[in-house]
């Protein structure tokens, strides 16, 4: 009895210390490794802090459609092809171009007036290569040289056109136009004089070599000599005259280049270049032809003076710039020798040199338009400058600088003039550039007039002239250092 007292009272007991005992303390749970930590960009938005998520970025802001470009150039008919090709830009783009046309007098006028006033009137210009420095320098024309160069365009167009449409400075690799409108003089010839058996044997008996197209100035001086009978209403040459402007400069360059000259040097040095023998020789021999070959009445010629010359058939040759040689082989505008013409390039000089001057224009894009709307002019001459599109062109009547298509046999044969205009845009020379050029080639017409024209002078003495003056310009212009 008495154990199953004390078994009673120690159960009791323990029981009791069992419940007055402290809790036993719990064990920590095991230590989770921590989570691999999420970038952000990859973390789904809907776990992402608030505070870190991006604010939702807005769409890109389309730039507004471009429904319609326009186009200034001269009034002649180059501008009616561009037309015909904006045209046939509308019809594959949508949008619409338009060539407005001015008449070259008031050409220059006009579109200065309408970048002196910021006017965004034009998204294009094609203008003349003289342009080019003020264009550029007064903020006229916006920079293409990333763009012709990046894309390819620039190695599209022969070398010479590429510099004297679109580069300024020369030699800087910076571009502001593309090569649009290929141009420079060659010569005209009527055939039927050359190519007559009577003709032939009369010059070969006093020259002694075969009559035939000249390969340089002295055979050209021997065959205008030759034809010249003002008796029987009969000249060797129908050549540019003074018209106020650029033609007799432009006229003599043809002499002076390809006798090896050249208006300065790299340094924009005029004195002992502009008045060097090679130009004072060039400038002789114009006024030689000038003398001897000349019709009367010629003192104010141009283009079309020298193409009705040879559409009257009043002279044997004619100098003109490639681009006014259509109105010559067509029976509407010459009906008596439009089947009895050849053409010719520019003969070499003395030392064997042969060059042209230069004419034509390049296509700029006009700075004071919209960004979307110098956009849309890139597009425009992106497709223009085509090799495809440069061949319509060259079919149209327009004169492609585009290396490839010039030297197909579809653009050589297209004319009778093509062979002779492929050949001379190889060795195209320009005048001045630079923003005097202005002045500059009024003070040369000027002075080359009074020694051509009227006689006064001698050719050293014109071009010594010239040079000095166009020294002083260069100077104070800061052209020359």
């Amino acid at each position: 009895m008495l154990k199953k007292i004390l078994f009673g009272l120690t159960l009791i007991l323990v029981i009791v210390l069992a419940a007055c005992a402290p809790a036993a303390t719990e064990a920590p749970p095991a230590e989770e490794a921590p989570a691999e930590e999420m970038p952000a960009e990859e973390m789904p938005a809907e776990e992402m802090p608030a505070e870190e998520m991006p604010a939702e970025e807005a769409p890109a802001e389309e730039m507004p459609m471009v429904e319609e470009l326009t186009i200034l150039w001269a009034e002649w008919p180059p501008a009616d092809y561009l037309q015909q090709i904006g045209n046939m830009y509308e019809e594959e783009t949508g949008i619409k171009v338009n060539v407005i046309q001015e008449p070259w007098g008031s050409f220059l006028d006009l579109f200065t007036t309408a970048m002196a006033a910021k006017s965004d009137a034009y998204d294009m210009v094609v203008g003349d290569s003289q342009w080019l420095g003020q264009g550029s320098t007064d903020g006229w024309y916006i920079n293409m040289t990333d763009f012709l160069v990046g894309e390819g365009i620039a190695d599209s167009v022969t070398e010479a056109t590429l510099t004297y449409y679109g580069e300024y400075p020369t030699g800087s690799g910076e571009f502001w136009a593309f090569p649009t409108e290929g141009d420079a003089n060659g010569w005209v010839y009527r055939k039927d004089l050359f190519e007559d058996p009577d003709e032939m044997a009369a010059f070969e008996a006093e020259y002694g070599y075969p009559l035939d197209v000249p390969v340089d100035y002295d055979q050209f001086y021997d065959i205008a000599n030759f034809f010249t009978r003002p008796d029987e209403g009969l000249y060797g040459v129908a050549i540019y005259g003074s018209n106020g402007y650029d033609s007799l400069t432009m006229g003599v360059q043809n002499t002076m280049f390809t006798y090896g000259g050249r208006w300065q040097n790299e340094n924009n040095e005029v004195l002992g270049y502009t008045n060097s023998p090679e130009m004072v020789d060039g400038a002789q021999m114009y006024k030689d032809l000038w003398d001897c070959c000349q019709p009367p009445g010629m003192a104010t010629a141009f283009f079309s003076e020298v193409n009705d010359q040879m559409i009257s058939g009043t002279s044997v040759m004619g100098m003109n710039y490639f681009a006014f040689f259509p109105a010559l082989v067509t029976e509407g505008g010459n009906p008596d020798y439009y089947d009895k013409l050849g053409f010719f390039s520019n003969p070499k000089g003395p030392g064997g040199d042969q060059a042209a001057a230069l004419g034509g224009q390049g296509t700029s894009i006009v700075s004071h338009i919209s960004p979307e709307r110098q956009e849309a002019s890139k597009d425009f001459i992106r497709w223009f400058a085509e090799e495809d599109v440069q061949a319509e062109w060259a079919r149209l009547g327009g004169y492609t600088c585009n290396e490839n298509v010039l030297k197909t046999q579809e653009f050589l044969e297209a004319t009778p003039f093509n062979a002779a205009f492929a050949e001379t845009m190889g060795f195209v020379v320009d005048f001045w550039n630079i923003p005097i050029y202005d002045p500059m080639l009024r003070d040369a017409t000027v002075a080359l007039g009074e020694f051509v024209i009227e006689g006064k002078g001698t050719a050293e003495e014109t071009m010594t002239a010239i040079a000095e003056e166009h020294d002083q310009m260069l100077r104070e212009g800061g052209y020359i250092e």
